[in-house]
């Protein structure tokens, strides 16, 4: 017996999955941002921290089904949306939507480069379109952050994480001492020097 989603079971969803059919077989993903189809409320599901998708409380476990979704998420001013030319509906993502889950680099100090990975294999290389960004958990530990389209980010795993973070150096940046990853020529703090004292 399976716990996927049945088309049947949600006429909002069954929708969804009939306007997605020729999205598909397309490179990339479609131009989500140019469709402005009318919100059609809520469905139930979610994106988890981990980043599991659930549908009324069940795992997704068909990678190929979470994939199509992926092409056709998007993040409006308002929430996350699944859209498509003819319907839009929201969805809850607890953290970021998607993962970084593998990372290459290559080269080091200022010319070092780094892509990524996603759970949704999305391969992302970190520039002026894919931006990292650091923030702090509960816990005052360091999370990055990477752009992968629009308004959607990638959360980087924990070993990632610490991988890219053993890779920074110590730099005056904005007139501080800061910690932080040189890529692309471009200098990403992580932290203040005062606050890595502290932690």
């Amino acid at each position: 017996m399976t716990n996927e989603p049945s088309p049947a079971s949600d006429s909002a969803l069954s929708r969804l999955l009939d306007a997605l059919g020729p999205a598909a077989g397309r490179k990339g993903p479609p131009p989500v941002e140019r469709w402005n189809p009318a919100y059609c409320g809520e469905i139930d599901m979610r994106i988890a921290r981990d980043g599991t998708w659930f549908y009324m409380g069940t795992p997704i476990n068909r990678p190929a089904l979470v994939k199509l979704f992926a092409t056709v998420l998007r993040k409006d001013p308002e929430r996350y949306v699944l859209v498509t030319p003819v319907e839009c509906v929201g969805i809850e993502v607890e953290d970021a939507p998607f993962l970084a889950v593998e990372m290459a680099v290559d080269g080091d100090g200022d010319a070092r480069q780094i892509a990524f990975r996603t759970n949704v294999d999305d391969v992302v290389e970190v520039g002026p379109d894919h931006p990292l960004r650091f923030e702090r958990d509960d816990g005052g530990g360091v999370k990055p952050y990477l752009r992968v389209r629009g308004g959607l980010w990638a959360l980087v795993t924990r070993p990632l994480a610490l991988d890219l973070i053993a890779l920074g150096d110590q730099r005056r940046f904005g007139g501080i001492e800061q910690y932080g990853v040189a890529i692309g020529g471009v200098f990403h703090p992580i932290a203040t020097v005062p606050e890595l004292d502290r932690s």
